[in-house]
């Protein structure tokens, strides 16, 4: 049997794995810029401002949740809160929308799991250049009467989506107060936070923060344990190193107490020790130990409230191995 364009293209937005909004957004966006430009090549850069100005448009009368984990962001969502907050401006979030779209970019013509029935059937693209759209993109979109039904039939899909997602994320609105308060008072841009490899191994002697088990050199990744959307900075007392896997499975999930225990431990152990590191705790921190705590303590139930009580299980075990113990020395304990 032979099937239309128009229905490939249905099948490819109904059941394609949407555990986001990004597919949804993505086609809307291809209608639209056909719409407006009439041509077969689509720049990188256009597409990057047409998805960034389709959510604004989408997310202007409030924050929604844009993806099944209701634990997460999706990176459209932090670029708006970013704008919202006027930590970016639009040319850093039309920059940072690539984040977003290079993944659904490849996977847009999946039916289910097919990755084939409908491979390139509407597009070919030249990552981070241009998208090179067919006839057949051409053809279902050209009829103004068809293209509406299109954007109709998307919207309600979008709409449909994020009632789904505010079902699995009750805490919503809160997880956004908290985490546009920090935007707006704690600006910090990001650093590359590979130069603290070395300083950080020193006391961790090649073991993953979490899993506890040895790294290399090749898969050390830098990582924030309390998540940076909470911290918004990259201070070292909230640096560890971990696998990638490690550092993948955890994205911005909350760790388990005992992670928390185990980095003001490691805290510490630096402010114990005579390296220049130690007075950037101090100064972050506070310049005694409750104070040290308290801080680190108070940051961690700042993200419970933000990210809810969906922990992530990945740091299990860590009062007993030895990595752990390492940490817990004479001038951790005294007084």
């Amino acid at each position: 049997m032979k099937f239309k364009n128009s229905e490939f293209w249905k099948a490819i937005i109904l059941y394609g794995l949407n555990n986001a909004t990004y597919k949804i957004a993505l086609a809307l966006c291809l209608i639209e810029l056909l719409n407006k430009k009439n041509k077969e090549i689509i720049t990188w850069d256009e597409l990057s401002e047409e998805f960034l100005d389709l959510y604004i448009n989408r997310l202007k009368d409030g924050m929604k949740p844009q993806q099944t984990n209701p634990n997460r962001r999706t990176e459209m969502e932090r670029i708006i809160m970013g704008l919202n907050s006027n930590s970016l401006t639009r040319s850093e979030a039309i920059a940072d929308v690539d984040k977003a779209f290079r993944n659904v970019i490849p996977r847009f013509h999946t039916i289910g799991m097919d990755t084939e029935i409908a491979k390139e059937k509407f597009y070919e693209f030249e990552d981070r250049k241009k998208i090179i759209i067919k006839d057949s993109l051409f053809e279902i979109t050209e009829n103004e009467m068809d293209r509406k039904e299109l954007i109709g039939e998307l919207d309600a899909r979008w709409s449909l989506l994020e009632g789904q997602f505010t079902i699995n994320c009750e805490r919503y609105e809160l997880q956004n107060d908290i985490i546009e308060i920090f935007l707006k008072h704690n600006n910090y841009p990001r650093k590359n936070l590979t130069k603290n490899v070395p300083f950080l191994n020193g006391y961790q002697t090649n073991t993953c923060f979490y899993c506890c088990n040895p790294m290399i050199e090749d898969d050390i990744h830098v990582d924030h344990v309390i998540p940076r959307i909470i911290v918004n900075h990259d201070e070292i007392w909230n640096l560890v190193l971990c696998h990638s896997l490690c550092n993948l499975n955890k994205a911005d999930k909350l760790v388990e107490p005992a992670c928390i225990e185990k980095l003001i431990q490691r805290n510490e152990n630096i402010i114990g020790s005579n390296h220049p590191m130690r007075n950037q705790i101090l100064t972050h921190l506070g310049d005694t130990k409750l104070k040290r705590r308290s801080n680190v303590e108070k940051y961690y139930n700042l993200a419970r409230k933000a990210l809810g009580s969906n922990y992530w299980n990945g740091c299990g075990g860590s009062s007993t191995d030895p990595f752990y113990k390492n940490l817990i020395t004479i001038l951790n304990i005294r007084d």
